[in-house]
């Protein structure tokens, strides 16, 4: 399994909240590895970041960990500087940070004006700012891919306004990066999961809404048309390996629902 032989990839977002179950984050990270990439993972948690290079390394693979909050752009820039100075190229960005509940996100008549900036800081900012610098690494190299984790959020009735709101803007900025860096060999694709059984997904809920991790998995299982089950980390994680790979050397601008149908049923 070397579909991405050698390739270095960062991937932002590579630690988790506490939880049961497995990140998408970091589960892109192990598979990508587990692909042949050189895994770069970037966190604001380091020690989770090393978590998983660990893990990565645990499995033969090659990993490195570098701490970076999304929000300050001394502090992006410096991780992919680092990145650079390692490898000497960046060949793939994985974009997989993410908040709403945890953030203070809330109904539009309720959400505070921090709440809302932190999210858009977050959620929007963040990629922004990694792609940013990200770029004219890939430019150079005449080559790249760009995969940005967004939600079926953007595209369904969900109640909280900055997180449909920043992720529906994460599509938009991953059509502008794959229309504007085409010319560059740089391919850049959007993932909008669903339902998921993740920590922040799952947990966070469990935490914020005072219910039992039973209870709120089983509200979300009966919501998803395949199966009747969440989606995992593993099910984004393998669509991002896709997305990056050279079997999607034709696919750039895309919006891909990873969601047991469940965008098949908006509006049903």
């Amino acid at each position: 399994m070397t579909r991405l032989e050698n390739r270095i990839a960062m991937v932002v977002g590579a630690g988790q909240s506490p939880g049961e179950t497995m990140g998408n984050g970091r589960a892109t990270a192990l598979v990508f590895a587990r692909e042949g990439a050189k895994v770069v993972a970037v966190d604001r948690d380091l020690a989770s970041a090393e978590d998983t290079a660990a893990m990565i390394r645990d499995e033969g693979g090659e990993a490195m960990a570098l701490a970076a909050d999304v929000k300050d752009e001394r502090e992006v820039a410096a991780a992919i500087a680092e990145c650079r100075g390692q490898h000497g190229r960046l060949d793939i960005l994985h974009n997989n940070v993410g908040v709403s509940l945890a953030g203070g996100d809330a109904e539009i008549t309720e959400i505070t004006v921090e709440a809302f900036d932190h999210c858009v800081a977050v959620n929007l900012r963040g990629m922004v700012l990694t792609c940013k610098h990200t770029l004219p690494i890939m430019r150079e190299q005449g080559s790249g891919a760009i995969v940005n984790i967004s939600s079926l959020a953007a595209w369904s009735a969900y109640p909280l306004v900055a997180y449909k709101t920043t992720k529906s803007a994460v599509i938009a900025l991953t059509e502008q990066l794959a229309i504007q860096n085409a010319k560059y060999g740089i391919r850049a694709n959007v993932i909008l999961p669903g339902l998921m059984d993740t920590p922040m997904a799952v947990d966070t809920r469990v935490k914020v809404l005072g219910k039992s991790r039973e209870e709120i998995v089983a509200g979300r299982n009966a919501k998803v048309p395949l199966g009747g089950k969440m989606g995992t980390g593993w099910d984004v994680a393998n669509a991002a390996l896709f997305l990056c790979s050279d079997e999607a050397s034709f696919i750039t601008g895309v919006a891909l629902p990873v969601d047991g149908g469940s965008s098949v049923a908006l509006g049903g």
